[in-house]
């Protein structure tokens, strides 16, 4: 069996790359592909950091009244198609949108939300996660984090130059690698309607719950960590690249965790309140 398996990588090695692909039926662009960074235009991030800064200070604001509100307040007029593009590449929508706000992929399943009415009374009993938009001097980089519910602890985060559903993927198994929940709520974005992420959460018995369409509400815990987040530390920097901003996050997570007091835990840190159900 060894040596047939010898023979079979020392002939594979031979081949072509486009041999192979036709062999195992790949396209070869996906070799070859790798993930960069989109660049925009100076007037593009300008636009991008008014929109974030204003959103998570003002959530409730539509497309339409963020234009009026940058032309009054920051003398920038911009049309209403612009603030859609912004909020389309930040991920955002307002917490009382109209019809036809952001939707799921149309080949994904969407479940059904499971947390309307359930008493939350200890950690690992629900985990949560979510996406969001950290600026760099020059572009800006997706974040995704877990957390728990109850204890308002964070599991586990990762960046990522791009909106492919991998980095999500990869931190979901760390966390299910050392511990467990009952239930996992996302939204109905297309990075956790996939197949790849819940499929990691079916063979780990987890119930999959999903906000309703537009409910910014059913995932409030994270919504309220991105502002903590931004307010108190991604605002303060001007981040060069991808490295510094990950040292920093790294930084602020460790705090936010072990030292910084959480008003809802009665003055208790994260971590305090997650020990305390699961040592």
């Amino acid at each position: 069996m060894i040596e047939r398996k010898n023979w079979i990588d020392a002939n594979y090695s031979l081949l072509s790359v486009r041999s192979q692909c036709e062999i195992l039926n790949l396209n070869r662009s996906g070799i070859y592909y790798t993930a960069r960074p989109k660049v925009f235009s100076k007037e593009q991030l300008t636009l991008l950091r008014l929109v974030d800064e204003i959103y998570t200070k003002h959530p409730f604001f539509g497309t339409r009244k963020m234009s009026d509100y940058i032309l009054l307040h920051h003398n920038y007029f911009y049309k209403r198609h612009e603030i859609r593009w912004a909020y389309e590449h930040l991920r955002l929508q307002s917490v009382a949108p109209g019809p036809h706000t952001s939707k799921p992929h149309p080949e994904h399943k969407v479940y059904p939300y499971l947390l309307h009415g359930l008493e939350i009374v200890r950690p690992c009993q629900v985990f949560s996660t979510d996406i969001t938009y950290i600026r760099l001097r020059h572009g800006f980089v997706y974040l995704v984090a877990i957390i728990d519910w109850y204890s308002r602890f964070v599991l586990d985060w990762q960046l990522s130059i791009n909106m492919e559903a991998d980095f999500c993927i990869e931190t979901l198994e760390r966390v299910l690698a050392s511990s467990r929940c009952d239930i996992f709520n996302t939204d109905q974005g297309s990075q956790f309607t996939s197949e790849g992420f819940t499929d990691v959460l079916k063979k780990h018995c987890i119930q999959i719950s999903m906000d309703g369409k537009g409910r910014w509400a059913d995932n409030i815990f994270i919504e309220r960590l991105w502002r903590s987040v931004k307010y108190e530390c991604v605002y303060l920097h001007d981040w060069e690249g991808v490295a510094s901003a990950r040292q920093a996050l790294r930084a602020y997570f460790q705090f936010y965790n072990y030292e910084r007091p959480h008003q809802s835990l009665a003055g208790l840190t994260p971590d305090m309140v997650h020990r305390q159900f699961t040592i």
